[in-house]
């Protein structure tokens, strides 16, 4: 069983016919829709490429080809991050947070190893609405990238500082400046205006964490066991299907 609506299986698969047309190449072993199904089997479900081949009737790289192919087409409309913040502006506020896709990989790739998680993976951050709803997931950094230096250098800060978006985010983008609200902290007992604000902080951001909880709804990114140069593509391919789930 694949738990997801039938209407996203079908608007993937106009995706992929779509491509097909373009690179006039309409035939192939399987169909558009079964092409869909068996990638959106490796994504939700993260099983290997045998495994869908074989549930499909095709071979180990056939199944490899397959979802490489829709891959590209989900990625592709994906949105940057000036085109997610159309619409928003002074007034406005989002939530932004980081979170590891773990990876399989040995303590030996330094740059992996996440010493805030305690295991190997990449960095991924999102840009959310107040409801959790993902308007931007970032490429995927080394694992051991500090979320501030993450945000950074994907320009969120300045992005949104341009068009005067309030930022939501917790302590590990203290510093940041900007239109960035952190909590406020301390070894000392905090003055209680200070415990208001870090209240009314928490409930408004707490919303928007939902963001990564729905990206891990694809168990592919609970532990992703490809090429951690595919990562960001895998998330932005995944980002597309979310955002038809809502549009849905």
């Amino acid at each position: 069983m694949l738990d997801v609506p039938y209407e996203l299986v079908e608007h993937v698969s106009w995706l992929i016919h779509a491509r097909r047309q373009e690179l006039k190449s309409p035939w192939r072993r399987l169909g558009c829709f079964k092409q869909a199904l068996l990638t959106l089997a490796h994504l939700r479900k993260n099983e290997t490429f045998a495994q869908v081949g074989a549930g499909f009737g095709v071979s180990e790289a056939t199944a490899w080809r397959y979802v490489d192919e829709t891959l590209d087409v989900l990625a592709a409309w994906a949105p940057g991050l000036r085109e997610a913040l159309v619409g928003l502006g002074e007034g406005d506020f989002v939530v932004v947070d980081g979170t590891l896709i773990p990876t399989d990989r040995i303590r030996a790739d330094e740059p992996y190893y996440s010493q805030k998680h305690r295991k190997h993976g990449m960095n991924v951050q999102v840009v959310a609405r107040p409801d959790g709803t993902p308007l931007w997931f970032s490429r995927a950094l080394p694992g051991r990238t500090h979320d501030l230096t993450a945000a950074r250098a994907h320009d969120i800060v300045q992005t949104c500082l341009t068009r005067q978006i309030l930022i939501l985010a917790d302590r590990a983008y203290q510093g940041a400046g900007a239109t960035v609200r952190t909590p406020y902290y301390g070894h000392r007992e905090l003055p209680e205006h200070y415990k208001r604000f870090n209240r009314v902080h928490a409930r408004l951001r707490a919303p928007g964490e939902r963001a990564f909880a729905r990206l891990k709804t694809w168990h592919i990114l609970r532990r992703a066991r490809c090429s951690t140069n595919r990562i960001s593509r895998i998330v932005q391919a995944v980002h597309t299907l979310l955002t038809c789930s809502y549009s849905g």
